[in-house]
């Protein structure tokens, strides 16, 4: 089964928790509040998320958290990248060379194709897409992209590698 981990799935409820008032600075304990998540967890995210530059922070009995770029400009992918590191389906689908059976591996490159379907739907939706209510919000990617046969069409030249 291939999901998100406990953390990036929290930390994108943090970052949505901050899309919902971006001018307003909040306190890890407030979000944690919020978000009904743990202190410490909520603590080590923002740090993770500050360190990458997805939310600023302010010290000091006023400080707070707010998010450094606007929602529009924030990916799923940025914040799961912030938590987990490269995307990838596997090891070799982030960094080659890495695998002693890749010379003769049937189905690294299919990997790599499928890696970069996932790469770049979390990039398409934004921490504004997940903040907007569920009917305003259309995938950019549609089901009908998808052919009879299960596959999605080949890419038009825009691969990522």
């Amino acid at each position: 089964m291939f999901r998100l981990s406990k953390l990036a799935d929290y930390a994108t409820v943090l970052m949505a928790c901050l899309a919902e008032e971006p001018a307003r600075q909040l306190s890890a304990q407030a979000l944690a509040e919020r978000t009904r998540l743990e202190g410490p967890t909520v603590s080590k995210l923002l740090k993770q998320l500050a360190q990458v530059g997805l939310v600023s922070s302010t010290r000091g009995a006023t400080g707070g958290y707010r998010l450094a770029r606007t929602a529009g400009a924030i990916s799923i992918a940025d914040i799961v990248v912030a938590i987990e590191g490269p995307l990838g389906m596997t090891e070799c689908s982030i960094h080659s060379g890495l695998c002693q059976r890749e010379s003769y591996c049937t189905v690294s490159n299919n990997l790599r194709k499928i890696s970069a379907a996932v790469e770049g739907a979390l990039r398409a939706i934004t921490l504004a897409d997940m903040a907007a209510p569920p009917r305003q919000w259309q995938p950019r990617v549609s089901v009908e992209r998808v052919a009879s046969n299960g596959r999605l069409p080949e890419a038009s030249g825009h691969e990522q590698h």
